[in-house]
C-alpha cells in the first residue's frame, strides 16, 4: 500500500515537471536525493496571471482576488465530507504553513491561505460553515482573516497551462477524477502563479513552506532596496 502512494506521489510530481520545467525538476530531485543535501533556491519562477477569482468566506464574506493585492496567497482545496483527509493533507498545512504564518506575522504577516471547499469532484460547495467549523476546533489559533474557507469556482483558478500541458488533469486515478484537487498553488501579490506542489503528503506541504518564506523574501529585499533609494 505504501508502495502504491509512493508511485502515485512521484507520478504526480513527473506530470508537474513536464508543466513547469525546472522548478519542479528540483523537488524530484530533493524527493529521490539525499535528505541531508542543502538546496539553494533561486527566485521563484513566474509561470503567468492566475484567473481573476472570487469567493464567499464562511461568515458571507464576499472578496475577490483583488483584495488579495496586498498579499502571498496560498490556495488549495478542502472536501466537504473529508475536509481533515482528502485532497491535501490538512494536518500538515496546518501546523508546516499556517502555525508558522501565524507565529511569525512579523516576517510573514502578508500571508494568506485560501481553502476552496468542493463535493469531491470539483464543484463548489455552497455552505462551508461545516468545515469553518472544523478549522476552529482543530487549528489552534485559527483566524480566519489569514486562513479562509471559500465558496467558489476554484476549478478556473486552476485553468492553467505551460509546454503544451493544463493543471486540469482529469482520470480515474485522480482524486474525484479532478487531479487538480490535490495542488497547492502559490500566489504573488499581482496574482502570478509562483509555484505548484502536490499538497497530499508533509514533504511537499515543507517544499512550499519554503517557497512561500523565499517569495516573502524577495518582497522584503526589495522594500529594503526601496527604502535605500529614498
Amino acid at each position: 500500500m505504501a508502495r502504491k502512494e509512493s508511485a502515485g506521489r512521484m507520478k504526480a510530481v513527473l506530470a508537474l515537471s513536464l508543466l513547469f520545467g525546472p522548478a519542479i525538476f528540483l523537488i524530484i530531485i530533493a524527493l529521490v536525493g539525499a535528505r541531508s543535501c542543502e538546496h539553494k533556491f533561486k527566485v521563484p519562477n513566474d509561470y503567468g496571471q492566475l484567473y481573476d477569482y472570487s469567493f464567499t468566506d464562511a461568515r458571507g464574506k464576499k472578496f475577490t482576488s483583488k483584495d488579495f493585492k496586498d498579499n502571498v496567497v496560498l490556495i488549495n482545496i478542502l472536501q466537504l465530507k473529508c475536509p481533515d483527509s482528502c485532497s491535501i493533507s490538512f494536518w500538515h498545512v496546518d501546523q508546516h504553513i499556517f502555525q508558522n504564518v501565524r507565529s511569525s506575522k512579523k516576517k510573514l504577516g502578508s500571508v494568506r491561505i485560501i481553502s476552496f471547499v468542493t463535493d469531491g469532484k470539483g464543484n463548489p460547495v455552497e455552505d462551508v460553515q461545516l468545515v469553518a467549523d472544523m478549522m476552529k476546533d482543530r487549528v489552534a489559533g485559527y483566524d480566519p482573516d489569514m486562513w479562509y474557507v471559500a465558496s467558489g469556482d476554484s476549478r478556473q483558478i486552476y485553468d492553467m497551462q505551460n509546454n503544451n500541458q493544463t493543471l486540469l488533469q482529469t482520470g480515474d486515478d485522480k482524486f474525484g477524477g479532478e487531479g487538480y484537487q490535490q495542488l497547492m498553488l502559490l500566489a504573488d501579490k499581482d496574482n502570478h502563479l509562483r509555484m505548484v506542489l502536490p499538497g497530499d503528503s508533509e514533504g511537499m506541504v515543507r517544499r512550499m513552506k519554503e517557497h512561500v518564506a523565499l517569495l516573502q523574501k524577495v518582497y522584503d529585499k526589495a522594500q529594503k532596496e526601496e527604502r535605500r533609494g529614498k
